[in-house]
Protein backbone atom coordinates (compact mmCIF):
# COMPACT_ATOMS: atom_id res chain seq x y z
CA UNK A 1 0.00 0.00 0.00
CA UNK A 2 3.36 2.40 0.73
CA UNK A 3 2.90 2.61 -2.93
CA UNK A 4 -0.30 3.80 -4.05
CA UNK A 5 0.46 7.34 -3.55
CA UNK A 6 3.44 7.15 -6.44
CA UNK A 7 0.94 5.10 -8.65
CA UNK A 8 -1.34 7.92 -7.96
CA UNK A 9 0.90 10.55 -8.50
CA UNK A 10 2.45 8.84 -11.87
CA UNK A 11 -0.97 8.55 -13.49
CA UNK A 12 -2.00 12.14 -12.88
CA UNK A 13 1.12 13.05 -14.72
CA UNK A 14 0.62 10.87 -17.49
CA UNK A 15 -3.42 11.88 -17.64
CA UNK A 16 -2.03 15.43 -17.44
CA UNK A 17 0.31 15.05 -20.15
CA UNK A 18 -2.67 13.20 -22.34
CA UNK A 19 -4.81 16.36 -21.57
CA UNK A 20 -2.32 18.91 -22.87
CA UNK A 21 -1.90 17.35 -25.74
CA UNK A 22 -5.23 16.46 -26.56
CA UNK A 23 -5.82 20.35 -26.09
CA UNK A 24 -3.88 20.71 -29.52
CA UNK A 25 -5.56 20.47 -32.13
CA UNK A 26 -4.94 16.89 -34.67
CA UNK A 27 -4.54 17.00 -38.10
CA UNK A 28 -4.09 13.86 -40.26
CA UNK A 29 -0.93 13.45 -41.59
CA UNK A 30 0.27 11.75 -45.17
CA UNK A 31 3.70 11.61 -46.72
CA UNK A 32 6.74 9.55 -48.34
CA UNK A 33 9.64 9.52 -46.62
CA UNK A 34 12.64 10.66 -48.40
CA UNK A 35 15.69 9.84 -46.26
CA UNK A 36 15.44 7.34 -42.70
CA UNK A 37 17.48 8.83 -39.86
CA UNK A 38 18.09 6.50 -37.01
CA UNK A 39 20.91 8.08 -34.81
CA UNK A 40 19.21 11.58 -35.31
CA UNK A 41 15.58 10.13 -34.20
CA UNK A 42 14.20 11.87 -37.66
CA UNK A 43 12.56 10.86 -40.67
CA UNK A 44 12.78 13.45 -43.80
CA UNK A 45 8.71 13.19 -45.30
CA UNK A 46 7.41 14.77 -48.24
CA UNK A 47 4.35 15.71 -46.31
CA UNK A 48 0.91 15.92 -48.40
CA UNK A 49 -0.87 19.33 -48.15
CA UNK A 50 -2.24 19.48 -43.93
CA UNK A 51 -5.32 21.37 -44.37
CA UNK A 52 -5.76 24.18 -41.68
CA UNK A 53 -1.81 23.92 -40.80
CA UNK A 54 0.42 23.75 -43.55
CA UNK A 55 1.18 22.95 -47.23
CA UNK A 56 3.21 20.64 -48.93
CA UNK A 57 6.81 20.56 -48.39
CA UNK A 58 9.85 18.49 -47.40
CA UNK A 59 10.90 18.40 -43.68
CA UNK A 60 12.01 16.81 -40.84
CA UNK A 61 9.92 14.98 -38.00
CA UNK A 62 10.42 13.79 -34.85
CA UNK A 63 8.47 10.27 -34.09
CA UNK A 64 6.87 9.32 -30.56
CA UNK A 65 8.08 5.55 -31.04
CA UNK A 66 11.78 4.02 -31.38
CA UNK A 67 10.34 1.37 -33.58
CA UNK A 68 9.44 3.58 -36.20
CA UNK A 69 12.87 3.26 -37.82
CA UNK A 70 13.00 -0.04 -37.54
CA UNK A 71 9.65 -0.54 -39.74
CA UNK A 72 9.73 2.32 -42.01
CA UNK A 73 12.28 2.83 -44.62
CA UNK A 74 12.89 5.56 -47.81
CA UNK A 75 10.14 5.00 -50.62
CA UNK A 76 7.28 4.59 -47.95
CA UNK A 77 4.27 5.97 -47.62
CA UNK A 78 3.11 6.37 -44.13
CA UNK A 79 -0.27 8.04 -42.71
CA UNK A 80 -0.10 9.68 -39.22
CA UNK A 81 -0.93 11.85 -36.39
CA UNK A 82 0.47 14.83 -36.01
CA UNK A 83 -0.74 18.42 -33.25
CA UNK A 84 -0.71 22.06 -33.89
CA UNK A 85 2.75 23.53 -33.42
CA UNK A 86 4.43 19.90 -32.53
CA UNK A 87 6.53 18.36 -35.17
CA UNK A 88 6.11 15.28 -34.04
CA UNK A 89 4.33 11.81 -35.76
CA UNK A 90 2.59 9.93 -33.50
CA UNK A 91 0.76 6.37 -34.62
CA UNK A 92 3.17 5.89 -37.76
CA UNK A 93 1.72 3.47 -39.99
CA UNK A 94 2.98 2.62 -43.48
CA UNK A 95 0.69 2.02 -46.77
CA UNK A 96 0.97 -1.05 -48.10
CA UNK A 97 2.35 -0.69 -51.44
CA UNK A 98 -0.65 -1.29 -53.73
CA UNK A 99 -3.08 1.02 -51.50
CA UNK A 100 -0.59 3.70 -51.42
CA UNK A 101 -0.84 3.36 -55.59
CA UNK A 102 -4.74 3.43 -55.48
CA UNK A 103 -5.24 6.51 -52.82
CA UNK A 104 -2.59 8.56 -54.59
CA UNK A 105 -4.28 8.42 -58.02
CA UNK A 106 -7.65 10.50 -58.78
CA UNK A 107 -10.94 8.26 -59.10
CA UNK A 108 -11.18 9.02 -62.33
CA UNK A 109 -7.52 7.99 -63.56
CA UNK A 110 -7.88 4.73 -64.85
CA UNK A 111 -3.91 4.12 -65.63
CA UNK A 112 -0.58 4.54 -63.19
CA UNK A 113 0.85 8.08 -63.17
CA UNK A 114 4.65 8.64 -63.11
CA UNK A 115 4.59 9.42 -59.63
CA UNK A 116 2.98 6.22 -58.52
CA UNK A 117 5.74 4.62 -60.53
CA UNK A 118 8.70 6.74 -58.76
CA UNK A 119 7.34 5.36 -55.70
CA UNK A 120 7.38 1.73 -56.50
CA UNK A 121 10.83 2.57 -57.33
CA UNK A 122 12.39 4.27 -54.63
CA UNK A 123 10.69 1.50 -52.24
CA UNK A 124 12.03 -1.85 -54.36
CA UNK A 125 15.00 -0.94 -56.17
CA UNK A 126 17.89 -2.88 -54.53
CA UNK A 127 20.59 0.07 -55.15
CA UNK A 128 18.64 2.76 -53.08
CA UNK A 129 18.49 0.68 -50.34
CA UNK A 130 22.35 -0.83 -51.23
CA UNK A 131 22.84 2.88 -50.98
CA UNK A 132 21.86 3.47 -47.71
CA UNK A 133 23.42 0.33 -46.27
CA UNK A 134 26.82 2.23 -47.45
CA UNK A 135 25.95 5.29 -45.77
CA UNK A 136 25.32 3.08 -42.43
CA UNK A 137 28.96 1.19 -43.01
CA UNK A 138 30.74 5.10 -43.88
CA UNK A 139 28.79 6.21 -41.03
CA UNK A 140 30.22 3.42 -38.37
CA UNK A 141 33.67 4.06 -40.26
CA UNK A 142 33.67 7.41 -38.72
CA UNK A 143 32.64 6.66 -35.55
CA UNK A 144 35.36 3.78 -35.41
CA UNK A 145 38.02 6.09 -37.32
CA UNK A 146 39.81 8.78 -34.33
CA UNK A 147 38.87 6.63 -31.33
CA UNK A 148 41.60 6.59 -28.85
CA UNK A 149 44.36 3.52 -28.14
CA UNK A 150 43.24 1.23 -25.63
CA UNK A 151 45.64 0.98 -22.69
CA UNK A 152 47.78 -2.52 -22.44
CA UNK A 153 48.10 -4.44 -18.99
CA UNK A 154 50.06 -7.50 -18.35
CA UNK A 155 52.86 -9.45 -16.62
CA UNK A 156 55.93 -8.80 -15.52
CA UNK A 157 58.81 -10.81 -14.57
CA UNK A 158 62.60 -10.70 -13.67
CA UNK A 159 65.58 -12.41 -12.39
CA UNK A 160 62.94 -14.95 -11.59
CA UNK A 161 64.80 -18.06 -9.69
CA UNK A 162 63.95 -20.35 -6.80
CA UNK A 163 65.86 -22.37 -4.77
CA UNK A 164 66.43 -21.94 -0.73
CA UNK A 165 67.46 -18.35 -1.40
CA UNK A 166 64.30 -17.48 -3.53
CA UNK A 167 64.11 -13.83 -4.78
CA UNK A 168 63.38 -12.20 -8.29
CA UNK A 169 60.45 -9.54 -9.09
CA UNK A 170 56.98 -10.10 -10.21
CA UNK A 171 54.25 -8.33 -11.06
CA UNK A 172 52.37 -6.28 -13.75
CA UNK A 173 52.40 -3.30 -15.97
CA UNK A 174 49.82 -1.04 -17.22
CA UNK A 175 50.76 0.73 -20.68
CA UNK A 176 49.22 3.46 -22.36
CA UNK A 177 49.37 5.71 -25.82
CA UNK A 178 49.20 9.45 -25.17
CA UNK A 179 48.38 10.35 -28.77
CA UNK A 180 49.33 13.84 -30.05
CA UNK A 181 50.13 16.72 -32.23
CA UNK A 182 46.15 16.64 -33.27
CA UNK A 183 46.49 12.99 -34.87
CA UNK A 184 42.86 11.88 -33.66
CA UNK A 185 41.06 14.68 -34.92
CA UNK A 186 43.09 14.96 -38.31
CA UNK A 187 41.77 10.89 -38.46
CA UNK A 188 38.29 11.59 -37.76
CA UNK A 189 38.03 14.34 -40.28
CA UNK A 190 39.14 12.24 -43.03
CA UNK A 191 36.19 9.45 -42.35
CA UNK A 192 34.36 12.22 -42.16
CA UNK A 193 34.37 13.20 -45.66
CA UNK A 194 34.43 9.70 -46.59
CA UNK A 195 31.13 9.23 -45.46
CA UNK A 196 29.86 12.71 -46.33
CA UNK A 197 31.01 11.28 -50.01
CA UNK A 198 29.19 8.25 -49.47
CA UNK A 199 25.89 9.76 -48.74
CA UNK A 200 26.33 11.76 -51.85
CA UNK A 201 26.94 8.78 -53.92
CA UNK A 202 23.31 7.54 -52.01
CA UNK A 203 21.56 11.19 -53.67
CA UNK A 204 23.39 10.26 -57.07
CA UNK A 205 21.72 6.80 -56.70
CA UNK A 206 18.56 8.00 -56.23
CA UNK A 207 18.80 10.78 -59.30
CA UNK A 208 19.75 7.80 -61.31
CA UNK A 209 16.89 5.66 -60.24
CA UNK A 210 14.48 8.51 -60.82
CA UNK A 211 16.01 9.67 -64.13
CA UNK A 212 15.94 5.93 -65.88
CA UNK A 213 12.36 5.30 -64.23
CA UNK A 214 11.20 8.55 -65.37
CA UNK A 215 12.81 7.64 -69.08
CA UNK A 216 11.36 4.74 -69.62
CA UNK A 217 8.08 6.06 -68.04
CA UNK A 218 8.02 8.36 -71.20
CA UNK A 219 9.08 5.88 -73.29
CA UNK A 220 6.30 3.00 -72.35
CA UNK A 221 3.82 6.28 -72.66
CA UNK A 222 5.20 6.71 -76.47
CA UNK A 223 4.90 3.45 -77.30
CA UNK A 224 1.75 3.09 -75.94
CA UNK A 225 0.61 5.65 -77.78
CA UNK A 226 2.12 4.30 -81.20
CA UNK A 227 0.41 1.07 -80.50
CA UNK A 228 -2.95 3.29 -80.62
CA UNK A 229 -1.62 5.19 -83.64
CA UNK A 230 -0.60 1.37 -85.68
CA UNK A 231 -4.07 0.35 -84.41
CA UNK A 232 -5.98 3.02 -86.56
CA UNK A 233 -3.80 2.64 -89.25
CA UNK A 234 -4.25 -1.25 -89.46
CA UNK A 235 -8.20 -0.62 -89.20
CA UNK A 236 -8.15 2.16 -92.35
CA UNK A 237 -5.89 -0.55 -94.12
CA UNK A 238 -8.11 -3.19 -93.38
CA UNK A 239 -11.13 -0.94 -94.42
CA UNK A 240 -9.34 0.25 -97.53
CA UNK A 241 -8.13 -3.92 -98.57
CA UNK A 242 -12.24 -4.50 -98.34
CA UNK A 243 -13.14 -1.60 -100.28
CA UNK A 244 -10.96 -2.36 -103.14
CA UNK A 245 -12.32 -5.63 -103.49
CA UNK A 246 -15.41 -4.70 -103.34
CA UNK A 247 -14.61 -2.47 -106.00
CA UNK A 248 -13.34 -4.80 -108.08
CA UNK A 249 -16.31 -6.72 -107.84
CA UNK A 250 -17.89 -4.48 -109.83
CA UNK A 251 -14.83 -3.25 -112.18
CA UNK A 252 -14.33 -0.11 -110.16
CA UNK A 253 -10.61 -1.39 -109.14
CA UNK A 254 -7.86 -3.25 -110.82
CA UNK A 255 -6.33 -6.39 -109.66
CA UNK A 256 -2.53 -4.52 -109.03
CA UNK A 257 -5.24 -1.79 -106.77
CA UNK A 258 -6.40 -4.86 -104.69
CA UNK A 259 -2.94 -6.31 -104.46
CA UNK A 260 -1.36 -2.81 -103.54
CA UNK A 261 -4.66 -2.71 -100.92
CA UNK A 262 -3.89 -5.99 -99.33
CA UNK A 263 0.04 -5.36 -98.96
CA UNK A 264 -1.17 -1.88 -96.86
CA UNK A 265 -3.19 -4.31 -94.94
CA UNK A 266 -0.70 -6.45 -94.04
CA UNK A 267 2.04 -3.93 -93.30
CA UNK A 268 -0.03 -2.06 -91.19
CA UNK A 269 -0.57 -5.22 -89.20
CA UNK A 270 2.90 -6.09 -89.30
CA UNK A 271 3.56 -3.12 -87.86
CA UNK A 272 1.24 -3.09 -85.18
CA UNK A 273 2.63 -5.99 -84.07
CA UNK A 274 6.12 -4.93 -83.67
CA UNK A 275 4.43 -2.05 -82.10
CA UNK A 276 2.59 -4.30 -79.26
CA UNK A 277 6.21 -6.48 -78.77
CA UNK A 278 8.26 -2.87 -78.51
CA UNK A 279 5.27 -1.92 -75.74
CA UNK A 280 6.03 -5.11 -73.66
CA UNK A 281 9.58 -5.27 -73.73
CA UNK A 282 9.91 -1.71 -72.86
CA UNK A 283 7.66 -2.31 -69.88
CA UNK A 284 9.26 -5.15 -68.85
CA UNK A 285 12.95 -2.77 -68.54
CA UNK A 286 10.58 -0.80 -66.64
CA UNK A 287 9.59 -3.05 -64.11
CA UNK A 288 13.07 -4.13 -63.46
CA UNK A 289 14.50 -1.28 -62.91
CA UNK A 290 11.45 -0.41 -60.59
CA UNK A 291 12.35 -3.87 -58.96
CA UNK A 292 9.26 -4.82 -59.63
CA UNK A 293 10.33 -7.69 -62.33
CA UNK A 294 7.00 -9.40 -63.50
CA UNK A 295 4.17 -6.72 -62.86
CA UNK A 296 1.50 -7.13 -65.46
CA UNK A 297 1.49 -4.53 -68.24
CA UNK A 298 -0.76 -1.54 -67.20
CA UNK A 299 -1.58 1.44 -68.67
CA UNK A 300 0.62 4.43 -68.00
CA UNK A 301 -1.31 7.89 -67.71
CA UNK A 302 1.10 11.18 -68.80
CA UNK A 303 0.75 14.17 -70.78
CA UNK A 304 3.33 13.53 -73.92
CA UNK A 305 3.16 16.64 -75.68
CA UNK A 306 4.16 18.55 -72.75
CA UNK A 307 7.85 18.66 -73.25
CA UNK A 308 10.05 20.46 -71.16
CA UNK A 309 11.00 24.01 -72.28
CA UNK A 310 14.98 23.94 -71.04
CA UNK A 311 17.88 26.09 -72.21
CA UNK A 312 21.72 25.23 -72.48
CA UNK A 313 23.45 27.82 -70.45
CA UNK A 314 21.06 27.80 -67.37
CA UNK A 315 20.98 24.13 -67.78
CA UNK A 316 24.59 24.07 -67.60
CA UNK A 317 24.59 26.22 -64.44
CA UNK A 318 22.38 24.18 -62.45
CA UNK A 319 24.13 21.19 -63.50
CA UNK A 320 27.21 22.19 -62.41
CA UNK A 321 25.95 23.63 -59.17
CA UNK A 322 23.91 20.89 -57.99
CA UNK A 323 24.98 17.42 -59.88
CA UNK A 324 26.19 15.08 -57.06
CA UNK A 325 28.74 13.96 -59.83
CA UNK A 326 30.74 17.46 -59.62
CA UNK A 327 29.91 17.32 -55.74
CA UNK A 328 31.85 13.96 -55.29
CA UNK A 329 34.68 15.15 -56.91
CA UNK A 330 34.98 18.28 -55.13
CA UNK A 331 34.46 16.26 -52.28
CA UNK A 332 37.55 13.94 -53.40
CA UNK A 333 39.58 17.69 -53.68
CA UNK A 334 38.70 18.05 -49.51
CA UNK A 335 39.38 14.83 -48.53
CA UNK A 336 42.35 14.96 -50.16
CA UNK A 337 43.59 18.01 -48.57
CA UNK A 338 42.44 16.27 -44.98
CA UNK A 339 44.60 13.50 -46.26
CA UNK A 340 47.50 15.62 -46.38
CA UNK A 341 47.19 16.94 -43.15
CA UNK A 342 46.92 13.79 -41.70
CA UNK A 343 50.02 12.73 -42.93
CA UNK A 344 51.87 15.49 -41.69
CA UNK A 345 50.29 15.41 -38.38
CA UNK A 346 51.27 11.07 -38.37
CA UNK A 347 55.86 11.64 -37.84
CA UNK A 348 54.72 13.71 -34.44
CA UNK A 349 56.00 11.06 -31.65
CA UNK A 350 53.01 10.19 -29.09
CA UNK A 351 54.02 9.45 -25.59
CA UNK A 352 54.63 5.67 -24.01
CA UNK A 353 53.68 5.91 -20.74
CA UNK A 354 54.68 2.57 -18.65
CA UNK A 355 53.59 2.03 -14.83
CA UNK A 356 54.98 -1.13 -13.24
CA UNK A 357 53.92 -2.38 -9.40
CA UNK A 358 56.35 -5.74 -8.38
CA UNK A 359 57.05 -7.58 -5.74
CA UNK A 360 60.49 -7.73 -5.23
CA UNK A 361 61.16 -11.13 -3.02
CA UNK A 362 64.96 -10.75 -2.67
CA UNK A 363 66.21 -11.21 0.90
CA UNK A 364 67.33 -8.06 2.82
CA UNK A 365 70.76 -8.29 4.03
CA UNK A 366 69.77 -7.41 7.46
CA UNK A 367 66.49 -9.11 8.33
CA UNK A 368 66.39 -11.47 5.14
CA UNK A 369 63.10 -10.76 4.48
CA UNK A 370 61.74 -9.96 1.21
CA UNK A 371 62.39 -6.40 0.14
CA UNK A 372 58.57 -6.28 -0.77
CA UNK A 373 56.45 -3.74 -2.94
CA UNK A 374 58.41 -1.92 -5.73
CA UNK A 375 57.13 0.07 -8.39
CA UNK A 376 58.63 1.81 -11.76
CA UNK A 377 58.00 4.15 -14.79
CA UNK A 378 58.77 4.62 -18.23
CA UNK A 379 57.94 7.59 -20.73
CA UNK A 380 59.22 7.03 -24.29
CA UNK A 381 58.63 8.43 -27.70
CA UNK A 382 59.71 7.18 -31.14
CA UNK A 383 62.42 9.28 -32.87
CA UNK A 384 61.19 10.60 -36.28
CA UNK A 385 64.83 10.46 -37.48
CA UNK A 386 64.96 7.88 -40.81
CA UNK A 387 61.04 7.66 -41.20
CA UNK A 388 59.30 11.50 -40.96
CA UNK A 389 56.17 9.64 -43.37
CA UNK A 390 57.68 11.80 -46.17
CA UNK A 391 56.57 9.62 -48.58
CA UNK A 392 53.14 9.57 -47.55
CA UNK A 393 52.99 13.62 -47.69
CA UNK A 394 54.30 12.98 -50.86
CA UNK A 395 51.82 11.27 -52.00
CA UNK A 396 49.00 13.05 -50.69
CA UNK A 397 50.30 16.23 -52.60
CA UNK A 398 50.37 14.22 -55.37
CA UNK A 399 46.80 13.06 -54.63
CA UNK A 400 45.12 16.73 -54.31
CA UNK A 401 46.50 17.92 -57.27
CA UNK A 402 45.06 14.62 -59.28
CA UNK A 403 42.08 15.51 -57.32
CA UNK A 404 42.08 19.40 -58.37
CA UNK A 405 42.23 18.07 -62.09
CA UNK A 406 39.76 15.22 -61.80
CA UNK A 407 36.88 18.11 -60.72
CA UNK A 408 37.93 20.37 -63.71
CA UNK A 409 37.69 17.04 -66.08
CA UNK A 410 34.18 16.57 -64.54
CA UNK A 411 33.38 19.95 -64.89
CA UNK A 412 34.52 19.40 -68.60
CA UNK A 413 33.13 16.26 -68.79
CA UNK A 414 29.45 17.41 -67.89
CA UNK A 415 29.72 20.30 -70.41
CA UNK A 416 30.70 18.12 -73.21
CA UNK A 417 28.17 15.51 -72.68
CA UNK A 418 25.08 18.43 -72.28
CA UNK A 419 26.21 20.01 -75.38
CA UNK A 420 25.99 16.93 -77.15
CA UNK A 421 22.27 16.14 -74.96
CA UNK A 422 21.15 19.53 -75.98
CA UNK A 423 21.91 19.17 -79.50
CA UNK A 424 19.82 15.88 -79.83
CA UNK A 425 17.31 17.78 -77.68
CA UNK A 426 16.93 20.87 -80.00
CA UNK A 427 16.76 18.80 -83.17
CA UNK A 428 13.80 16.85 -81.54
CA UNK A 429 11.96 19.77 -80.46
CA UNK A 430 12.15 21.47 -84.19
CA UNK A 431 11.16 18.39 -85.37
CA UNK A 432 8.09 18.47 -82.82
CA UNK A 433 7.06 21.77 -83.66
CA UNK A 434 7.32 21.50 -87.26
CA UNK A 435 5.57 17.96 -87.42
CA UNK A 436 2.56 19.59 -84.84
CA UNK A 437 2.33 22.97 -86.99
CA UNK A 438 2.64 21.99 -90.48
CA UNK A 439 3.70 18.85 -91.48
CA UNK A 440 0.81 16.78 -89.82
CA UNK A 441 -2.28 19.41 -90.34
CA UNK A 442 -1.08 19.45 -94.07
CA UNK A 443 -0.84 15.43 -94.34
CA UNK A 444 -4.33 15.42 -92.87
CA UNK A 445 -5.55 17.99 -95.20
CA UNK A 446 -4.11 16.06 -98.06
CA UNK A 447 -5.93 12.49 -96.53
CA UNK A 448 -9.21 14.13 -96.52
CA UNK A 449 -9.25 15.89 -100.41
CA UNK A 450 -8.24 12.77 -101.81
CA UNK A 451 -10.57 10.75 -99.97
CA UNK A 452 -13.31 13.18 -100.60
CA UNK A 453 -12.07 13.57 -104.20
CA UNK A 454 -11.89 9.52 -104.72
CA UNK A 455 -15.41 9.72 -103.33
CA UNK A 456 -16.46 11.89 -105.96
CA UNK A 457 -15.21 9.96 -108.20
CA UNK A 458 -12.08 12.00 -109.40
CA UNK A 459 -9.44 10.37 -107.95
CA UNK A 460 -7.54 7.32 -108.40
CA UNK A 461 -7.48 4.92 -105.07
CA UNK A 462 -3.98 4.58 -104.92
CA UNK A 463 -3.68 8.52 -103.94
CA UNK A 464 -6.36 7.94 -101.25
CA UNK A 465 -3.57 4.70 -100.14
CA UNK A 466 -0.75 7.06 -100.25
CA UNK A 467 -2.07 9.83 -98.33
CA UNK A 468 -3.45 7.31 -95.79
CA UNK A 469 0.46 5.89 -95.03
CA UNK A 470 1.75 9.37 -95.20
CA UNK A 471 -0.20 10.69 -92.63
CA UNK A 472 -0.29 7.80 -90.06
CA UNK A 473 3.65 7.60 -90.59
CA UNK A 474 4.24 11.30 -89.49
CA UNK A 475 2.22 10.35 -86.27
CA UNK A 476 4.58 7.60 -85.91
CA UNK A 477 7.40 9.82 -86.20
CA UNK A 478 5.63 12.70 -84.48
CA UNK A 479 5.63 10.26 -81.93
CA UNK A 480 9.26 9.07 -82.26
CA UNK A 481 10.41 13.02 -82.25
CA UNK A 482 8.01 13.48 -78.72
CA UNK A 483 10.23 10.69 -76.87
CA UNK A 484 13.41 11.96 -78.27
CA UNK A 485 12.63 15.02 -76.69
CA UNK A 486 11.70 13.91 -73.56
CA UNK A 487 14.50 11.55 -73.46
CA UNK A 488 16.85 14.20 -74.22
CA UNK A 489 14.95 16.80 -71.40
CA UNK A 490 15.01 14.19 -68.80
CA UNK A 491 18.58 13.76 -69.00
CA UNK A 492 19.67 17.40 -68.86
CA UNK A 493 17.06 17.06 -65.51
CA UNK A 494 19.08 14.52 -64.52
CA UNK A 495 22.54 15.47 -65.27
CA UNK A 496 23.13 12.69 -67.31
CA UNK A 497 22.88 10.36 -64.79
CA UNK A 498 20.87 7.02 -65.47
CA UNK A 499 21.84 3.64 -65.00
CA UNK A 500 18.69 2.85 -62.12
CA UNK A 501 20.84 -0.40 -61.67
CA UNK A 502 24.46 0.66 -61.60
CA UNK A 503 26.46 -0.25 -58.16
CA UNK A 504 26.08 3.04 -56.01
CA UNK A 505 29.70 3.79 -54.48
CA UNK A 506 30.90 1.55 -51.89
CA UNK A 507 32.66 3.18 -48.95
CA UNK A 508 36.20 3.62 -49.22
CA UNK A 509 38.97 0.99 -47.72
CA UNK A 510 41.55 2.90 -48.25
CA UNK A 511 42.51 4.83 -44.38
CA UNK A 512 39.55 3.02 -43.13
CA UNK A 513 42.20 0.53 -41.15
CA UNK A 514 42.57 3.69 -38.88
CA UNK A 515 39.70 2.19 -36.59
CA UNK A 516 41.67 -0.68 -35.70
CA UNK A 517 44.19 1.55 -33.84
CA UNK A 518 42.55 4.54 -33.55
CA UNK A 519 44.41 6.99 -35.09
CA UNK A 520 46.39 7.56 -37.97
CA UNK A 521 50.03 7.24 -36.39
CA UNK A 522 52.33 4.64 -35.06
CA UNK A 523 51.42 2.20 -32.63
CA UNK A 524 53.28 0.92 -29.31
CA UNK A 525 53.41 -2.47 -28.57
CA UNK A 526 52.62 -1.65 -24.93
CA UNK A 527 55.45 -4.02 -23.49
CA UNK A 528 58.19 -1.93 -21.49
CA UNK A 529 61.26 -2.19 -21.78
CA UNK A 530 63.92 -2.73 -18.78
Amino acid sequence: MKFAPLSILFLALISLVHAQQSGKKAFAFRGNVQQVDARAKRLTVATEPIEGWMGAMTMGFAVDKEDVFARVKAGDQITATVYDGDFTLYGVQVVPQAQAVASSRPANTAGLRLEDLEQMALANNPTVAQAQANLSVAAGLAKQAGLYPNPTVGYYGDEIRGGVIGGGKQGGFLSQTIVTGGKLRAARRVAQLEANAVETSGQLQRVRVLTNVRALFYRVLAVQRLVEVRQNLAKLAADAAQTSRQLGNVGQADRPDILQAEVEQQQANMSLRIAQQILESSWRILTVVMGKSGLPLARLEGNLEEVPDLGFDESVATTLRESPEVKLAQQTVDRAEASLVQARKAPIPDLQLTGILTQNYEPLDTTRMPTGLMGGAQIGVQLPIFDRNQGNIAAARGEIESAKQELVRVKLEVERNLAAIFRDYDSARVTVRQYKAEMLPRAEQAYNMYRTNYQKMSAAYPQVLISQRTLFQFEADYVQALETAWQNALLIRGFGLMDGLSAPMNPSTTGSQLGSSGYGGSRASGAPVQ
